[in-house]
């Protein structure tokens, strides 16, 4: 799945003009889970939006600004439960993140990079660390 995010994520972020709404995203993940914690992480939207209320104009407007935020803060979710000072310290995720990306800025493919990325990320967590 943080293959999938993530190559997603770099796609929206290639697009964009300005990085605003993934550096927005990344911040507001970060914040979020720091203060609820990964297990109350979507109780705050679903109390906001819940059935019978009016969505406001603004939320509705942020369909064009939010797919990149989106991708982004998937991205951190994914990795939120890396132990990076401990262990392996996170080593078999950042390398596979990393060859995920190189591999879809040289290729573009998303298949090509998820799968690369993924059976990388198994390999080594399963054979190397």
């Amino acid at each position: 799945m943080t293959a999938l995010f993530l190559v997603l994520a770099l796609d929206q972020i290639l697009k964009e003009k300005s990085h605003v709404s993934s550096v927005s995203g990344l911040v507001i993940t970060v914040v979020c889970l720091a203060l609820v914690g990964s297990t109350y992480f979507l109780l705050v939207p679903f109390r906001l939006f819940q059935r019978g209320n009016q969505t406001p104009r603004y939320i509705q407007g942020l369909g064009e600004f939010l797919p990149g935020a989106i991708m982004v803060m998937l991205v951190v979710y994914c990795l939120r439960n890396v132990t990076w000072l401990s262990g392996n310290h996170g080593w078999p995720d950042l390398i596979a993140c990393t060859l995920t990306i190189l591999v879809h800025l040289k290729w573009r493919s998303l298949f090509a990079s998820m799968i690369i990325g993924t059976t990388a990320y198994i390999l080594m967590v399963n054979f190397v660390f």
